[in-house]
């Protein structure tokens, strides 16, 4: 019992991660309509950005490590929120109302150009990032072991949590995610009715950016270290980990991301780890034949 609760607690922030992930990639492809793999890379790329822009704080300018740290998530910020704007506003704008292919390709080009760019910047070193807020918080008192979960762990579920409530709210109770359902909906009725097509892209686009880049931050926090090729794993991960809920609703889409989480753990815990991403591809594969709608077009 004791282990399927420590299990279950293991789950959260990883679910916590993929919710959070799956509800801005859902704002970005509500105005797309296209699969983006540049989410993926932003998210790895602001991880890269932090451990980089850390360890120059840590090492050559020589500030204690949370202050380096504040220092390296500035710059991942700026950095990757900026190439997150410029790619939706230079390169998907244009692209999003043609070939739905010429959008996969560039994406995939974006992808590889981050994940070079971070890759030459840190001399091809794999930098790792201190220990930190890495005590025990008991959830839980068993007979054989307790349920703990480490202090940064809860405070980064928390925070995605918070990330995701925001959002929420913000689309459903504010002028802007009125105007961002009417794009969504309609682009063209949402133009003839005064709302700015292009201006709702943008700022959908840099907040699914902002999304990732946090969420990039918080996870490079925690496990440390942030792979170079990670951005095209995630890309491809996130893209199809986001339609477990459906693309067209944000919450739902991060609620079915969630549930999504602890599947993952628990196959972790009771099946073959070597199997785990086999299992899970799979499973995300099924779905999306399954819920796969066909529409005539007239």
């Amino acid at each position: 019992m004791a282990y399927l609760l420590q299990q279950l607690a293991n789950a959260v922030p990883l679910a916590a991660l993929y919710a959070a992930l799956a509800f801005g990639y859902a704002v970005a492809f509500g105005v797309t309509k296209r699969p983006d793999i540049t989410y993926g890379a932003i998210f790895a790329f602001s991880g890269q950005i932090l451990l980089l822009f850390t360890d120059i704080a840590y090492n050559r300018l020589w500030l204690i490590l949370p202050a380096a740290l504040g220092f390296g998530a500035v710059c991942a910020v700026l950095y990757a929120v900026t190439a997150g704007i410029w790619v939706g506003r230079s390169i998907m704008l244009p692209l999003v109302r043609r070939s739905s292919n010429t959008v996969i390709v560039a994406a995939l080009g974006v992808t590889i150009v981050l994940m070079e760019t971070a890759r030459v910047a840190s001399n091809t070193r794999s930098l790792w990032l201190s220990p930190f807020m890495n005590g025990h918080v008991v959830l839980w008192h068993g007979g054989a072991f307790d349920v703990v979960l480490t202090q940064i762990q809860l405070v980064n579920t928390a925070l995605m949590c918070v990330l995701v409530l925001i959002g929420a709210f913000v689309l459903g109770c504010t002028s802007w995610g009125r105007k961002w359902r009417a794009v969504t909906d309609d682009p063209l009725a949402a133009e003839l009715c005064g709302t700015s097509y292009r201006r709702v892209f943008l700022v959908a686009y840099a907040t699914a950016a902002l999304v990732a880049t946090i969420c990039g931050i918080l996870s490079t926090a925690y496990y440390g270290t942030m792979d170079f090729g990670a951005g095209l794993m995630f890309g491809l991960k996130v893209l199809m980990v986001a339609a477990v809920g459906g693309y067209s609703d944000p919450v739902k889409s991060a609620g079915g991301a969630a549930g999504l989480g602890f599947v993952e753990t628990l196959w972790a815990a009771y099946g073959s780890y070597l199997w785990r991403d086999f299992a899970v591809f799979s499973l995300l594969v099924l779905l999306l034949v399954l819920s796969r709608r066909e529409r005539v077009v007239p």
